[in-house]
């Protein structure tokens, strides 16, 4: 069963960051100094973050934050043994449905290339040219909200 859940305690966030330092920093070799930012701290301006359970075991992250009056979808990632099982579905349209309630019309997000098929199943748009974000290639991807 996958659930998720908007982080709120300590120990929920513990465990977003840990799969975040697994995937990206282990994985994908993102320093670990620029995978943390002052977003991921507890205050006004930080970020929300999501965890999402397969099992009742932390299975994958991603946060949200409100950049130029748009919903900004980061950090969306997924432990290796729980991908392929819709995970990443379902964070994204956790984190859509989260914008909305914000009342933001417009997600974007820098994805990957190699994930830039999957986003554009999702609905989204590449709307750069592909650029390098830690050591990375990625695109720039919109989508309009739906009510």
């Amino acid at each position: 069963m996958i659930n998720t859940v908007r982080v709120t305690t300590e120990e929920e966030r513990q465990a977003a960051f840990s799969i975040r330092e697994k995937v990206f920093v282990e994985e994908q070799g993102v320093l670990l100094a620029d995978e943390f930012d002052d977003y991921d701290e507890s205050h006004e301006d930080g970020a929300d973050h999501l965890l999402v359970y397969a099992d009742a075991v932390p299975a994958g992250t991603g946060r949200l934050r409100v950049v130029e009056g748009e919903a900004k979808l980061e950090r969306i990632c997924i432990l290796s043994s729980y991908r392929k099982h819709g995970i990443g579905r379902v964070i994204i349209a956790a984190l859509e449905q989260w914008a909305k309630e914000k009342g933001l019309a417009h997600a974007k997000l820098h994805g990957q290339t190699q994930a830039e098929g999957f986003y554009h199943k999702l609905g989204y748009h590449t709307a750069s040219e592909m650029f390098m974000e830690d050591g990375i290639p990625h695109v720039l991807m919109k989508k309009t909200l739906s009510e």
